[in-house]
């Protein structure tokens, strides 16, 4: 069974590049998907991590520019804030060890603060003070805290290609390192030597002869030495062990300190890495992330490795769509080792995996105030999807990769299928400018419409939902009784979701009476919808235009009526009165 690893828990940054005095606050689930708008402080987050874990190198040193309006004003000093979950396994002592109430999980708090360019200062939040403590910090000195933090691996959106090949290379190490760590613990049949134990038995005896050969010129240097010490200090004697049978492992490198990276088709000519495209770097980061998810991190009777933090700047860019579906499977199983987090910015919502567990969106954009915040939108147990729930956004996201994009702000509006969407997007094309920002939003399918009214409940968002009301029986064939609708049975549903919203005044429910075609084409449509539609629709001056025109516009803006044989209920008693 794998060791329990230490993680990232919540991320707070404030006077930082563009993010001022009000803190943006990240809570880290296994993914972490950061949008919005650009210029907004998304990378400025990824940074923010990488400096407070680097503070010992020149990686976590600050100039000018970092500091808000780059300028130091005392009052105002860049800050950033970081918890991390701990275990038995390297806890700093209890004068630091806090206690979630909700999950029972143990975590410690830093700070780090720059008063000036360069290096920050760090203290811990004092448990017993119930304050920051004014000058120590858990664990000590940065190169002793690193080993129990969650270890950055940054990769900017635009990396230049050395830059991006070396971080490549380090994450290849990476796996290297944990393959040999693995060898030196195999165990064989009948106690048998692997090939690498007898590796490192071959080097202790060698070193065991070494020592004993040069053992005159050892004793030759002692005894000289030992006359000019006991010139000072009377009785003392200098001895020299060369520790033959200790640490064996680290007078071996299987591999040269400085690899190289080649590319190119198997049967031409193959260069560098840095020489290669940005997508097909990008291409060659997802092989690397590969190898490392599937390299078991946890050793029988070792301690927890150090784990890890990937900070991924926009991975969309330069990948063709094939490679985007990929990426994106790739990052999210990457923390199935155990040993992984994953923070991205992204404008992809191809990057967003609805039906996934392990995911927390947060939003990222500039109040009306100028501030920057952050908001957690979407954490998959606070949405309560069922399993039924995951299936059906999981089809979804085959079928269409955007559908995620009301994570990124604008208007919402939920609709059945393509014959809404086609309609809805032609009235958009027609008058752009009424209908800016406005997403429309197809589940393909009315069941589907619950689970994305779920997650839009959860963070809060206003939106329209339109469906169609159906009727309360289906057509019955020659001879038979007509049966009951499945499709009305699932109005209820929807009622349902959509009181459970956090305020159902942000939220409109409208049904189609019956549906779309019969509702404002005054016919019905039985075959090729969407392209019967777009028909009907093209004559801008037509009252069928009309109709769906003011539809839309009561969809996005709550104060304008509906068209006729559009519905806003609130009970199924409205949906029976309309249908007579």
């Amino acid at each position: 069974m794998e060791n329990p690893r230490p993680r990232l828990r919540k991320l707070s940054i404030k006077n930082f590049r563009c993010i001022g005095n009000t803190p943006v606050e990240i809570e880290l689930d296994e993914i972490v998907v950061l949008v919005g708008p650009n210029n907004v402080g998304k990378s400025s987050i990824l940074r923010a991590y990488e400096v407070a874990m680097e503070e010992a190198s020149k990686t976590g040193h600050l100039t000018i520019h970092d500091f808000p309006n780059e300028s130091i004003d005392p009052e105002n000093l860049p800050e950033i804030i970081i918890e991390t979950v701990i275990f038995d396994e390297g806890q700093p002592g209890k004068q630091w060890v806090l206690t979630d109430e909700k999950t029972e999980e143990k975590y410690v708090k830093e700070k780090w603060t720059w008063e000036a360019p360069g290096k920050p200062t760090r203290v811990g939040w004092d448990v017993k003070a119930n304050d920051w403590h004014p000058t120590k910090r858990p664990w000590g000195a940065p190169n002793i805290a690193q080993a129990y933090r969650s270890e950055p691996h940054r990769v900017d959106a635009f990396s230049d290609p050395e830059t991006q090949s070396k971080e490549i290379i380090k994450l290849l190490q990476s796996a290297l390192t944990e393959r040999v760590k693995a060898l030196s613990e195999e165990e064989l049949p009948d106690g048998e030597l692997t090939p690498y134990q007898k590796l490192l038995h071959n080097v202790m005896e060698l070193q065991k002869i070494v020592v004993k050969d040069t053992e005159q010129e050892i004793e030759a240097v002692q005894t000289e030495m030992k006359r000019m010490v006991s010139e000072v200090f009377p009785g003392y004697e200098v001895k020299f062990d060369a520790k033959p049978e200790d640490d064996v492992e680290k007078c071996i490198n299987l591999f040269k300190n400085d690899p190289e990276l080649r590319m190119g088709h198997e049967d031409g000519h193959q260069t560098s890495i840095e020489k290669q495209g940005s997508g097909a770097r990008r291409t060659l980061l997802w092989s690397a992330l590969r190898i490392i998810s599937e390299q078991k991190r946890a050793k029988a009777g070792k301690g927890a490795e150090r784990p890890h933090l990937l900070l991924l700047d926009e991975p969309e860019l330069c990948l063709h769509p094939t490679a985007i579906r990929e990426a994106c499977k790739v990052l999210y199983d990457l923390p199935k080792s155990g040993n992984w987090q994953v923070m991205v910015t992204t404008h992809a919502p191809a990057f967003i995996d609805l039906s996934r567990d392990n995911t927390s969106i947060v939003r990222v954009e500039r109040s009306g105030d100028g501030n920057i915040k952050g908001t957690t939108i979407f954490r998959p147990h606070r949405a309560k999807l069922d399993e039924d729930d995951k299936a059906r956004l999981k089809l979804l996201n085959v079928f269409d990769p955007h559908v995620a994009e009301f994570f990124f702000g604008g208007k919402t509006v939920l609709v059945e299928g393509d014959t809404e969407y086609t309609a809805f997007k032609h009235v958009i094309a027609k008058h752009p400018e009424a209908f800016k920002d406005t997403h429309i939003v197809r589940a393909r399918g009315k069941a589907t419409l619950a689970s994305l009214a779920k997650i839009l409940n959860q963070f809060g968002a206003p939106y329209a939902l339109l469906h169609d009301s159906d009727r309360p029986l289906c057509k019955a064939k020659e001879g038979k009784k007509p049966k009951a609708n499945p499709a009305w049975g699932t109005n209820k549903n929807l009622l349902e979701v959509v009181g459970q919203a956090p305020d159902t005044a942000k939220v409109r429910l409208v049904a189609s009476v019956p549906n779309l075609e019969e509702a404002y084409f005054g016919q019905e449509v039985t075959s090729e919808k969407p392209y019967s539609a777009l028909q009907i629709i093209s004559d801008e001056n037509g009252q069928e235009f009309a109709n769906l025109k003011k539809l839309l516009e009561a969809l996005t803006d709550f104060t304008k009526p509906l068209p006729d044989n559009a519905v806003e209920w609130r009970e199924i008693a409205d949906l029976e009165k309309a249908l007579k």
